[in-house]
């Protein structure tokens, strides 16, 4: 059994390509990108169109409320589930998203960190609420110098959730990282796209655009009750929510958009390279992905 994992930064081309590869081996998509799973941001994550979802058959797409707390251990949990059956009427299985995180927990687990309590967890909260991502920055960047150097550090959850555990267990978050692989019951394909630097620019500001006049707006303000939540800590939506929250103009929350999704381009790049396993595609090479594909399922 194999899975066929296509990762990217935002706006390479993922999804069009994961959907021509679905359908040349007439199998479905399991998605692994941590903000399309709300039903409620569909414009803003870029996530599939109707006509995208009818084509191939798609999972972990706006099957959850913005309210629902969810998490990577659970979506490893589902997912493994979810390919198992999957698994049993088709060789192999396209897992696509730009959640490195979220791949890497499907293909080779997650480590094994402590739980903590509601006590620990409400006073990172509170500091979170207090000082915001710079306070999270500062405490994380001394209890654990070498996590910080690491960690996505525009990414609050990833930064409560090594305090949480510095501070319960008394050591550093960097300690419980094994890295170890987990067996599992499949072979992995690893590819990526990858798109020239300023092309890719020009596609997340057309893209940006492109949400905008869909309404995407709209969707932000019908989510402003819940811009507490951290399902809506993300790009696109923070930005917004200080322009509703009359803090800046609209202009400068979509250059803040246009900036922001450059970066987090940046560090998903990152992630996916520190995976040496990857092979890397331009958005266009269909055939030469196929190709790899047939080879390493005949080996």
């Amino acid at each position: 059994m194999f899975v066929l994992v296509l990762a990217g930064p935002t706006a390479s081309g993922k999804t069009s390509m994961a959907i021509r590869l679905a359908r040349h081996y007439h199998t479905e998509i399991v998605s692994a990108d941590s903000r399309q799973f709300y039903r409620e941001m569909r414009i803003g994550t870029a996530a599939p169109t109707a006509e995208e979802l009818k084509s191939v058959p798609h999972h972990f797409i706006s099957h959850l409320t913005v309210a629902e707390p969810y998490d990577v251990a659970r979506y490893e949990t589902e997912a493994l589930a979810l390919l198992s059956k999957l698994h049993e009427k088709h060789q192999l299985v396209v897992l696509t998203g730009g959640s490195g995180l979220y791949i890497d927990a499907v293909c080779m687990g997650l480590d094994n960190i402590p739980e903590t309590s509601a006590e620990v967890r409400n006073k990172v909260n509170a500091l979170f609420q207090q000082q915001g991502l710079e306070g999270l920055q500062l405490m994380l960047s001394q209890l654990d110098p070498a996590y910080y150097k690491v960690v996505d550090k525009r990414n609050p959850r990833r930064l409560q959730r090594a305090i949480e555990v510095c501070l319960q267990t008394g050591n550093p978050y960097s300690f419980y990282r094994k890295r170890l692989v987990q067996p599992r019951p499949f072979k992995v394909i690893w590819t990526a796209l990858e798109v020239e630097r300023v092309e890719l620019i020009n596609r997340i500001n057309m893209r940006v655009e492109h949400m905008l006049s869909l309404g995407l707006l709209d969707e932000v303000r019908s989510l402003y009750p819940y811009r507490h939540l951290n399902a809506l800590n993300t790009v696109g939506y923070q930005e917004l929510f200080r322009y509703l929250d009359k803090t800046s103009r609209l202009e400068e929350a979509i250059s803040e958009i246009k900036v922001n999704t450059r970066q987090y381009a940046k560090r998903q790049m990152t992630w996916f390279r520190k995976n040496k396993q990857y092979q890397w595609f331009d958005s266009l090479a269909f055939d030469r992905i196929v190709a790899v594909a047939d080879q390493q399922m005949k080996s």
